[in-house]
C-alpha cells in the first residue's frame, strides 16, 4: 500500500496494470454485424402487456403496414401513430425505412407498444450503430408491467368489497 491513488486516472490505469491491461482495451469488444435475411430486411419480435408484434424492416419510403393495413387504418389515434413513430426520430432515420408488422393479443395500446419495441429492436439489428441512440432512450427494454391478476374476496385486484359495520 506503498502507492496512493489521488485521481480517477490514476485508478483506471492502476486497475488496467493489475489485470495486465485485458479489460478496458478496445481490441475485447468485438463490433456488432448487421443481421439480415436473404431480401435485405431485419426481423424482431416486440413484446408490451398480452401483446406480441413480429416486425421486419427493410430500406424504403416510410410506408408502415400493421396486419395488412397503412398504420392510419389500424391506429386510428394520433396518439398510437406517435408512438410507433418514435423510434424512428430517436435513430434519426425517418421516412428511410418500411415497416411489415403483424401483431396479436392485447389491446391497441400495447400492440402500439408491442410494435415500438419490435422496430426498436429491428433498426438495431439491421444497423448496429442507432444501438446507443436506442438503448438511452429505453427502447430496447421490454416493458414488463402486466395487468395484476384478480384475487379472490375482492371486487378487483386490490379494491375490497363495501365494508359494513352492522
Amino acid at each position: 500500500m506503498a502507492d496512493q491513488i489521488n485521481s480517477l486516472e490514476e485508478l483506471g490505469g492502476a486497475v488496467t496494470a493489475d489485470i495486465g491491461g485485458v479489460q478496458g482495451t478496445e481490441e475485447q469488444a468485438a463490433p456488432r454485424e448487421p443481421v439480415r435475411d436473404s431480401l435485405g430486411r431485419a426481423y424482431a419480435t416486440g413484446k408490451r402487456k398480452d401483446a406480441v408484434a413480429r416486425v421486419w424492416i427493410k430500406p424504403g419510403s416510410g410506408k408502415v403496414t400493421v396486419n395488412g393495413k397503412p398504420i392510419d387504418d389500424y391506429f386510428s389515434r394520433p396518439v398510437l401513430q406517435m408512438i410507433l413513430k418514435q423510434p424512428f426520430q430517436i435513430a434519426g432515420v425517418v421516412g428511410q425505412f418500411d415497416v411489415m408488422a403483424t401483431v396479436a393479443g392485447g389491446g391497441l395500446s400495447g400492440q402500439a407498444g408491442a410494435v415500438k419495441h419490435g422496430v426498436s429492436k429491428a433498426l438495431q439489428l439491421y444497423d448496429p450503430t442507432l444501438r446507443a441512440a436506442l438503448k438511452a432512450a429505453g427502447f430496447l427494454t421490454r416493458d414488463s408491467r402486466v395487468v395484476e391478476r384478480k384475487k379472490y374476496g375482492k371486487a378487483k385486484a386490490r379494491k375490497s368489497f363495501q365494508f359494513s359495520k352492522r
